[in-house]
């Protein structure tokens, strides 16, 4: 699933965080009604504009961003 195709970041949609294209729902919003146990059917049910591309999007864009995370030492 390439995310680039269903998300989008644009500063002039919700100060620029990435939003599912042509909604305003982000992506941190959707991952963190996964996150509280909202199932696929729940979350399309109550968002008609969403489909399951979209929430795999979001999966794939917070998996992107995660691999891309370097933590580095804190020097003493």
């Amino acid at each position: 699933m390439d995310w680039k195709e269903r998300i989008t970041l644009d500063p002039e949609v919700l100060l620029g965080k990435p939003v599912v294209k042509g909604t305003r729902l982000a992506v941190e919003f959707i991952i963190s009604l996964l996150a509280q146990g909202w199932s696929e059917d729940e979350i399309l049910r109550n968002y008609s504009g969403l489909t399951r591309e979209d929430i795999l999007a979001c999966l794939s864009y917070a998996s992107t961003i995660l691999h891309e995370e370097r933590v580095y030492p804190k020097a003493v």
